[in-house]
């Protein structure tokens, strides 16, 4: 499947990976992966630690050799080409720029590696500099520049070689998260502004979400799923896609009913809640059901409730405060169940104290059920 979607020409390619295995002894690290990245989109490759993802971009640099598979970049194999003659530079996490040099000579160092003449190099470097808006530090020493002019340092000097593909392991990682939540605007506002191929790998799922383009969501060495942003937050296609991407109450159980796309599931703990189902489920079938805290609503009294959806009762357990992020971690009154529910933005639940009884429901459509084991993709 092509990260931009089914039906696009190889041509408008400017990474195909086909059939992508890594071996190390035992462990299957990169498992017959498959994708496409659309030539000057932004896509990301999300996934938990140890999931393959670091050997998956080190095959597409070419530091180590996939076992079988092929990876072309352009249209253009790569079997048999080393590192330094593939189209692609790449910005890691620690940076590594050159503390003696001066930022311009940094920029510069690698089109000094391929020869360009002094004056051209640093003309094509102060260019480079003032696109990314540090046009008045080609002097400066790397520690007098914050770090997130460091991080545009790093991007400037891949940049400026006009890679094919910019690749990013992970690089806002060392970064306060200030400076992170900052970083990221002005990592997809340079993307689109060069037009450059990025493909970025991440754990930090907000990253991946604002960031990209496409993504894909990596576990166990495969793509569990494949798609932008929005289809991976709305329309999780596995379990694991649920869980992982964006928060979620994740509810297990068993299907004791059945009407259309609506199950109704009753929780190990006795709880009856309704979702729809992600994929053909029979009745008796276990269950896993996720809810987003966002999609719940409260009330003080059940009459206050949205009409037509199942209403529920429980106990203030914990107020989670974080601003626009605030929520609240209460026990379903009955099976005892936790469930979180983000608290609107109006501040009309400000007040809300622990061990306060509270309504709450969800509609069953924009909760989703899965087969409980349900094969990953």
């Amino acid at each position: 499947m092509s990260a931009a979607g089914t039906g696009q020409d190889a041509a408008t390619h400017d990474l195909d990976v086909r059939g992508a295995v890594k071996r190390f002894a035992d462990h299957v690290a990169v498992d017959q992966l498959s994708f496409s990245v659309a030539r000057g989109s932004f896509f990301s490759i999300l996934g938990p630690s140890g999931c393959g993802k670091t050997t998956l971009l080190r095959m597409i640099a070419g530091f180590i050799q996939p076992d079988d598979g092929e990876i072309l970049i352009g249209g253009r194999s790569m079997a048999g080409v080393g590192p330094n003659r593939r189209p692609v530079n790449m910005v890691f996490q620690q940076l590594a720029l050159f503390p003696m040099m001066s930022v311009g000579d940094n920029v510069a160092f690698g089109l000094a590696r391929r020869g360009v003449a002094r004056a051209e190099r640093l003309r094509r470097a102060q260019a480079m500099l003032e696109r990314v808006g540090l046009g008045g530090a080609a002097r400066k020493k790397v520690d007098e520049l914050s770090g997130g002019q460091r991080q545009r340092v790093a991007i400037a000097r891949s940049l400026v070689l006009e890679p094919t593909l910019l690749l990013l392991d992970e690089p806002l990682g060392a970064l306060d998260l200030k400076l992170r939540e900052h970083m990221k605007i002005e990592l997809k506002q340079l993307q689109a502004a060069f037009g450059t191929t990025f493909v970025y790998i991440t754990h930090d799922q907000s990253e991946a979400l604002v960031l990209s383009d496409h993504v894909g969501v990596m576990n166990r060495g495969r793509f569990e799923q494949q798609g932008t942003p929005q289809q991976l937050y709305y329309e999780p296609a596995t379990p694991f896609v649920a869980g992982f991407v964006g928060a979620n109450n994740r509810i297990v159980g068993r299907a004791t009913g059945v009407a259309g796309a609506i199950v109704s599931i009753t929780s190990e703990q006795g709880w009856l809640i309704r979702a729809r189902s992600a994929t053909a489920i029979a009745a008796g079938t276990a269950v896993e059901a996720f809810v987003r805290p966002e999609v719940a609503v409260l009330a003080r009294a059940a009459a206050d409730l949205p009409a037509g959806q199942p209403a529920h009762g429980g106990e203030v357990e914990s107020l989670l405060f974080d601003g626009a992020n605030s929520a609240v971690l209460l026990r379903e009154r009955q099976s005892r169940v936790e469930f979180r529910i983000a608290l609107p933005q109006t501040g009309q639940f400000a007040d809300l104290r622990v061990g306060e009884p509270i309504h709450f429901s969800f509609d069953p459509a924009r909760a989703v059920c899965f087969p409980a084991g349900v094969a990953h993709a």
